[in-house]
């Protein structure tokens, strides 16, 4: 079984992902989805959310990426990023999203960032605007950011486009088309379900 296939079951033996074709949720980007992902369930899950650590720590070994400080993006990325440097014994930080109107108001917290490699940790990718928004105020704090890790992306070409124009390489520890795969092997999703499921990704994916 590869990573992104472990992953995958992992997030579905927690209940971290959701088919709800009849109960459609709307992502921030405006896209209307008959599936849901929710990440944050993985802290309270030990067993499941170390394969998650595990997976990360992997990919950055065999991609060979360069890090002094690991970032998570506020809020369901912090977990994340902290998780993976308390096992990798790296320092991290988060990143806002939006200032604080009272105290520093820094984007950036936790430590300095200024001429770091930063990777940023983000638990999932739509559009991939939440977390270019984060590599942007990285950048601003002096960080060097170029690359990105997330637990699940969609695959969606508006995303890896937005990427490549920040010069940012997303790397993933697996994706929705695992994720259905791994569903439909454990028979979690058929018939019409399956069907409509099919038919959003096949469209939000030309």
């Amino acid at each position: 079984m590869t990573i992104e296939q472990k992953v995958a079951r992992a997030l579905l033996k927690i209940g971290a992902v959701g088919f709800v074709p009849d109960n459609p949720i709307t992502f921030k980007s405006g896209i209307v989805s008959p599936v849901y992902i929710d990440n944050r369930k993985l802290p309270f899950y030990p067993e499941e959310w170390k394969i998650v650590i595990d997976a990360f720590s992997k990919v950055i070994k065999k991609e060979n990426i360069k890090l002094d400080v690991i970032a998570g993006v506020e809020a369901a990325g912090i977990p994340h990023s902290a998780g993976l440097g308390f096992f990798m014994k790296m320092p991290s930080v988060f990143v806002r999203k939006v200032a604080k109107d009272h105290g520093t108001k820094k984007m950036v917290e936790g430590g300095t960032v200024l001429n770091r490699h930063v990777l940023l940790i983000e638990d999932l990718v739509t559009t991939g605007m939440s977390s270019l928004s984060a590599v942007v105020n990285l950048r601003e704090a002096g960080a060097k950011v170029s690359n990105c890790l997330v637990v699940v992306t969609y695959n969606f070409p508006s995303a890896r486009e937005a990427f490549k124009k920040s010069k940012v390489k997303l790397h993933t520890i697996t994706s929705f088309p695992v994720i259905l795969e791994e569903a439909k092997k454990l028979g979690m999703i058929n018939g019409e379900t399956l069907e409509k499921v099919e038919k959003w990704f096949k469209e939000n994916t030309k």
